[in-house]
């Protein structure tokens, strides 16, 4: 068998530490596996982590957006398998191109199964056990399509549900009825009486069939064709556009612990502790909790059953029963994400302003890992001042290389080539100024750390 992962877009569920480029599976506000580890885990680490310990890892590739590689890569290492969409679109063209990698570039075989499933969940063993056993016995079976079906634990309006016909075989597949799409809550009561699962997003097929589907929509299944398409794709999702229109399809049922963490009030019943990061929460607030990405503090008191999260991005403070209607609250809000992962460290964009009308300038305050480096590039619409206020780096401004130190300040005019590399973990304060301050005002060039002498 052959894994895809789909890393998926951005949500705004768990605003404000989900935004466009950092999605729910990347936040760290989970303790580690290890109880002698103090950091964090975010979910495509315990999701990764999982897969290693079951020899699946290797089997597996993730489908993930361009802007994610660098999180991903940050989180779970540069070799990691990824496949690339070019541009945004749902599941159905994100199976559809991790399937055409496959085939093209891993050299899978048509009658291989191919097992997907979300990056973004929190299950236990049993579930990853579940994949190899769907896995194993849809190898055998005559379906199209293998799902596993989670026996619900309350009625819920944010899941697809199955219904399945009577079971006359020996198989631990059932046979499925029908599906039905997110039901009110007094439809999925009954539903639940009938015995129906909810469709927790897992899909197997064998790689020919998603060839075909592509061949019959006149789409080139050679990956490097497809690619330069995927524009055009549509955007639809899997179930839609392939699993509910497919007749032969059967389902696992499965009992034990998942959950897809969708909203704040499912995400804080697995935390471990209340208070993540600074703040005090008073004896009297009962079964509230602070999730805190701020360096000042958050001090809560006489507020029970609440979610405080408070980043870069902004502050909530919810009753934990609403928290489920975030979406709709901030769907309206449009601005650039303030914190954003990446290979090197991080960044936090401390201030953005207008120094005068056709000027911009914004302000980061930048981490770089021991050992790590920005790359070598070119900014055409803005200079930058950085600022080192805390350890030891190398500093590259066209061609020449300075030791930098904690205090010194560097300069770095529009159209200059410029780099740094951290010895030891460093701080900096970023100013951009300029006519136009964008991410996408950047040319990457090769510098060669090893060969390259260190200025005088």
């Amino acid at each position: 068998m052959r894994l895809i992962l789909l890393s998926g877009g951005s949500g705004k569920r768990l605003w404000p530490l989900s935004n466009d480029y950092r999605s729910k599976q990347f936040i760290k506000v989970m303790d580690s596996e290890n109880p002698t580890d103090d950091s964090q885990t975010s979910m495509i680490q315990r999701v990764w982590a999982r897969l290693n310990e079951i020899d699946l890892a290797n089997s597996a590739v993730i489908a993930a957006s361009r802007v994610q590689q660098e999180v991903i890569q940050s989180q779970l290492g540069n070799d990691v398998p990824l496949v690339l969409e070019p541009v945004k679109r749902d599941t159905f063209p994100a199976i559809c191109l991790a399937s055409s990698f496959l085939h093209t570039k891993m050299n899978v075989h048509d009658d291989e199964v191919i097992v997907v499933m979300p990056v973004d969940v929190d299950a236990d063993d049993g579930f990853y056990h579940t994949i190899k056993q769907l896995a194993l016995e849809f190898e055998t079976s005559e379906a199209k399509i293998g799902l596993i079906g989670l026996k619900p634990t309350q009625p819920s309006e944010k899941f697809g549900y199955i219904l399945t016909e009577p079971k006359n075989t020996h198989s631990t597949l059932l046979k499925i009825d029908r599906f039905i799409e997110k039901p009110s809550v007094a439809e999925a009561s009954n539903l639940i009486e009938l015995g129906a699962l909810w469709n927790c997003g897992v899909f197997a097929f064998r790689l020919g069939y998603i060839l075909k589907l592509l061949e019959a929509g006149n789409w080139p299944t050679r990956y490097e064709e497809f690619l330069d398409k995927y524009h055009l794709m549509p955007t639809i999702s899997f179930d839609y556009q392939v699993v509910e229109k497919e007749e032969s399809v059967v389902v696992w049922p499965y009992t034990g612990r998942w959950n897809d963490l969708g909203t704040w009030n499912e995400w804080t019943e697995t935390m471990p502790k209340r208070l993540n990061g600074k703040g005090i929460i008073s004896e009297d607030s009962m079964n509230t909790h602070i999730i805190n990405e701020l360096q000042i503090p958050v001090i809560v008191m006489g507020i029970s059953n609440a979610v405080i999260a408070a980043s870069p991005d902004g502050i909530l403070v919810t009753d934990k029963e609403m928290s489920q209607k975030l979406k709709d609250v901030v769907q309206s809000i449009s601005a650039r994400p303030m914190y954003e992962e990446t290979l090197y460290g991080w960044y936090r964009v401390i201030d953005v302003a207008n120094k005068f009308s056709d000027q911009q300038v914004m302000t980061k305050r930048v981490h770089i890992w021991a050992g790590k480096h920005m790359s070598y590039q070119i900014h055409a619409n803005r200079d930058e001042i950085w600022t080192i206020i805390n350890g030891q780096a190398e500093v590259v401004i066209d061609d020449r290389r300075f030791q930098a130190n904690a205090g010194d300040v560097f300069h770095i005019q529009v159209g200059s080539k410029h780099a740094i590399r951290a010895l030891h973990d460093v701080d900096l304060i970023e100013v951009q100024m300029g006519k136009l301050i964008s991410e996408d005002d950047v040319i990457r060039l090769d510098y060669d750390w090893i060969g390259s002498k260190v200025s005088i």
